[in-house]
């Protein structure tokens, strides 16, 4: 998958969790400061994005950089990605 795809599928879900149409955003989006996401939103993200990409999240395996950016999550999918193929 590509990175714009994976890109697009965190847009799709950020815009689910958030119940509000979601365009525009860039890899330096801050998921906390700009979009003002809390821990259940966080969940709920990571809940959609395990739908949406058919994969599973290990809790355990994140940390709070992963969440820094709309980029450092699609870094984290991506190697999540390449290790589930």
């Amino acid at each position: 998958m590509e990175r714009s795809e994976i890109i697009a599928v965190i847009e799709g879900s950020i815009a689910e969790v958030r119940r509000d149409e979601v365009t525009g955003l860039t890899e330096d989006t801050r998921l906390l400061e700009d979009l003002h996401l809390d821990s259940t939103a966080i969940l709920e993200l990571l809940m959609s994005l395990e739908d949406a990409l058919n994969i599973e999240i290990d809790a355990q395996s994140l940390s709070m950089e992963d969440f820094a950016t709309v980029g450092t999550l699609a870094n984290y999918m991506t190697t999540l990605l390449s290790v589930t193929a």
